[in-house]
């Protein structure tokens, strides 16, 4: 066992990102928003639970990200470690670089900064994370010289908290995929050398896959990396800035293995869009997708999840190759799975604000389809027993009340299908970073009419899918029922608060 005294380097979170959300994924997204209905422990419970730890403080699962930092700076020789936050207090004597990352610091980011803007309380997981970097423990790190560095997602809300950064004495801010730059910081972080104060990793410095490393120890819920960057260019995203790069099925079957090696019977296969795994441009390539699933699923024993698919490409893979239904036949809705968890983005329902903002999301369908590759796609999941968590702009820039009452006949079109639809309010990022921020005291009543749609359909589904696929495990029951009680929480808000809010909207 090694002394608990002798990692150099400690990489971190807060207890929102530093857990497994009780097996479920998507549990997790509850940390995005405020304790509306329940006491902030209880909400902490049911979104973010502790994690089993070692007796270092090591937990059995960590965040994705962060144990790609922590296997590349143990690849370079450093005595690096993933530690709890309730447990970094071990590694005080020998700590002299402490790293945390987050996919939401200071929750700018949506779902987090809408819930914020409509309920006007902070969301847990700022609340959160800002407790712990106040903490006496990191306050004594700091004390002692260690040197801070910051990363991860959200690298780029710490340029909104200037204040925050010079009270917690963050020496360095990492901002975009850091495996080509770690290294170099880390090595001048011990070697007392200075330091620059924000690293921005743009997309000639990304690393390649040589440089990306394969995780040491389990990862958060099995979630497993093969795909980075994505060839859409979306205005709103920063993802699409990074260049498209394919991880080998050698390295993702390593990555299984060490989850499985950890107890970790399930798979969550992580990028901007699974179907285009090994794909040609904007085209998936079914043997390249069938071969990920095949090796997947020889190793994974219990669920298979993805964590994105584009529409447009799910509607593609079964028009012209019947692979959804394929996929979901032979590798995903076998014995012990009988459904499939996937994010993916809807945005805008306009073929107008589509083809200025997001041209290619459609491809190789036009963006005047949109509206209809959005329903089929839709229709097809429903049919095979994929539930989608869809995304959905509000106030994308060049947005007119065409626009939003589109998007509105769209959600209506959309009601037939099994699906969790999440409304955000747009916040800066990718190419569009230098607009303004979409604010509450902008929301219209075209826009209120889509929001109470959106909610309409999601709490309609979201009972439908408690009582068929989501929770059924004996051990969560406590866990089911609270969650139910919420859903009657919000319908019972939602009937309270719209006239409340249609009465201050502009006409």
């Amino acid at each position: 066992m090694i002394d608990v005294t002798s990692y150099e380097v400690v990489i971190t979170s807060d207890r929102t990102m530093m857990s497994n959300h009780h097996g479920k994924e998507f549990l997790g997204f509850l940390a995005t928003g405020p304790a509306v209905g329940l006491p902030e422990k209880l909400w902490m419970w049911l979104a973010a639970p502790k994690i089993k730890v070692d007796g270092e403080g090591r937990p059995i699962e960590a965040p994705y990200g962060l144990r790609k930092i922590e296997a590349k700076l143990i690849d370079a020789g450093f005595r690096a470690a993933v530690i709890d936050p309730d447990h970094i207090h071990k590694h005080l004597d020998g700590m002299k670089v402490l790293m945390v990352g987050h996919h939401d610091f200071f929750a700018y980011g949506p779902p987090s900064n809408e819930w914020w803007l409509i309920t006007g309380e902070e969301p847990v997981n700022r609340l959160s994370f800002m407790r712990f970097m106040r903490s006496e423990t990191v306050r004594k790190a700091k004390a002692k010289g260690v040197k801070v560095i910051a990363g991860g997602p959200a690298a780029w809300q710490w340029l909104w908290e200037l204040d925050f950064w010079r009270e917690c004495g963050i020496d360095v801010v990492v901002d975009g995929e850091a495996e080509r730059v770690i290294v170099d910081l880390v090595r001048k972080a011990l070697d007392g050398e200075e330091l620059p104060n924000y690293v921005f990793v743009g997309p000639a410095d990304t690393p390649s896959i040589d440089e990306i490393p394969v995780i040491k120890a389990a990862s958060v819920n099995g979630l497993i990396e093969v795909m980075r960057g994505c060839p859409r260019g979306c205005k709103f995203c920063s993802v699409t800035l990074r260049p498209l790069r394919f991880i080998p099925l050698d390295k993702i079957e390593k990555e299984i293995l060490v989850n499985i090696k950890s107890g970790i019977t399930n798979a969550i296969l992580h990028s901007e869009d699974v179907l285009l795994y090994g794909g040609d441009g904007i085209k998936p390539r079914p043997e390249a997708v069938i071969k990920l699933h095949e090796m997947v699923r020889k190793h994974v024993k219990g669920s298979i999840a993805w964590s994105h698919a584009s529409l447009a490409s799910i509607k593609y893979a079964e028009d012209n190759f019947k692979l959804i239904s394929r996929l979901a036949s032979e590798y995903l809705l076998t014995e012990g799975q009988n459904f499939l968890g996937v994010e993916v983005g809807i945005e805008t329902g306009s073929p107008r604000l589509a083809e200025i903002i997001m041209p290619a999301k459609s491809a190789p369908y036009p963006a005047s389809m949109w509206p209809e590759v959005v329903e089929d796609s839709f229709r097809i999941m429903h049919e095979n027993t994929i539930i989608p968590a869809a995304t959905l702009i509000i106030g994308l820039p060049g947005e007119n009340s065409y626009d939003v009452v589109k998007t509105a006949e769209l959600i209506d079109k959309l009601r037939p299908y099994r699906s969790i639809i999440v409304p955000m309010f747009f916040v800066p990022m990718g190419v569009l970073k230098n607009r303004d921020w979409f604010k509450k005291q902008y929301l219209t009543s075209d826009h209120i009419d889509l929001m109470i749609r959106i909610v309409n359909h999601t709490l309609y589904w979201a009972e439908d899918i408690m009582n068929k696929f989501y929770l059924r495990e004996p051990y969560l029951t406590p866990l089911r029922f609270l969650l139910k009680l919420f859903i009657q929480y919000v319908k019972w808000r939602l009937s309270r608060l719209v006239p409340v809010i249609e009465a201050t909207t502009h006409r």
